[in-house]
């Protein structure tokens, strides 16, 4: 599903947050930020697919009978 030439997600992520700390900078001229925020958008996008695929592959590997065995994540038990 990868290829060479396609960045990781972690790697889009990282990208991500760099584009949000330049613009919560306002450092950058409106141009700029325009710029940045419309890549920031194709970023968030892609790291939305990639998350997407991930769960439908947990989802094919957890299923059973045709049925989905994934429980939900308890997290007051975490806290306790």
């Amino acid at each position: 599903m990868s290829t060479k030439d396609a960045p990781s997600f972690e790697d889009n992520l990282a990208q991500l947050e760099a584009i949000v700390g330049q613009l919560e900078s306002g450092d950058l001229s409106l141009d700029d930020a325009m710029k940045a925020f419309e890549q920031g958008i194709r970023l968030t996008r892609e790291c939305q697919e990639s998350l997407s695929t991930a769960e439908q592959k947990v989802q094919v590997l957890m299923a059973k009978n045709g049925e989905e065995s994934l429980q939900p994540l308890n997290t007051n038990a975490d806290q306790e």
